[in-house]
């Protein structure tokens, strides 16, 4: 009994550490991506962008900070997940975890392209070697390589929740809901990035496909992140 109870404890923490992370992380990416990266970057226009990272050089700094606290938190869910999700199927939860890992290994490299943009804002001798109209292009080709490279990553993670709804579907105590909202976003972010690694000219497909999946892709890990919080690993009365 006592190691049933214990267990079950261990549960409880493994799900309250996923939950507050994914909810961390959701927050950091609604300030990092969706408000730091689209107040900067200019899409097609390096010299605007290079002119909002110049004078808002704290606000790009913030917003790649928020990408490696993101990064650190992938790793962790990635174990938690892991965790405990093993009750329900091992195998499946091992591989949903290194996906996990295998998203935030590429994830990092992309970070490192912001790293290069950031590089090219100091005013050391070796750059002033270089033109303006070409620290620009230098800086928005980094800016283009960190969304090429994440949207590839995104393929990785929407096997990854793919894996995860699944196993969640399986279980007895995860809501049907959540496990059907995962799946969908799985569907999303695979469809989504395929598209925009290699059709990438088909800008009104990839909106309407945004547009779509949208609500899956937010509520699906966001509402297991919730859950997890609340509801996760916690005994059931009897």
């Amino acid at each position: 009994m006592a190691i049933i109870v214990k267990k079950q404890s261990d549960q409880r923490k493994y799900a309250l550490t996923a939950g507050i992370l994914l909810i961390i992380m959701a927050l950091v990416s609604f300030f990092s991506y969706g408000f730091a990266h689209a107040s900067l970057v200019v899409k097609g226009n390096a010299s605007a962008t290079f002119h909002n990272i110049m004078s808002s050089n704290i606000l790009f700094k913030a917003e790649i900070f928020g990408w490696i606290i993101i990064l650190i938190s992938d790793i962790v869910v990635a174990w938690a997940f892991y965790i405990f999700l093993k009750p329900i199927h091992k195998n499946l939860s091992l591989l949903g975890a290194w996906l996990r890992l295998t998203y935030a290994t590429i994830l990092g490299i992309a970070i490192l392209n912001l790293i290069f943009a950031l590089l090219l804002t100091k005013h050391t001798d070796y750059l002033s070697l270089f033109k303006t109209d070409q620290l620009q292009a230098q800086m928005m080709l980094f800016l283009e390589a960190f969304q090429s490279i994440w949207s590839i990553g995104l393929i990785i993670f929407g096997g990854h929740l793919m894996v995860v709804g699944y196993v969640a579907f399986k279980s007895n105590s995860i809501p049907k809901v959540i496990s059907i909202l995962l799946l969908l976003a799985s569907i999303g972010y695979i469809v989504i990035h395929l598209c925009n690694t290699f059709l990438p000219e088909y800008d009104g497909v990839i909106s309407i496909l945004n547009l779509v999946f949208s609500v899956p892709m937010i509520a699906g890990e966001l509402g297991f992140g919730i859950w997890l919080l609340f509801k996760g690993g916690k005994v059931r009365a009897s």
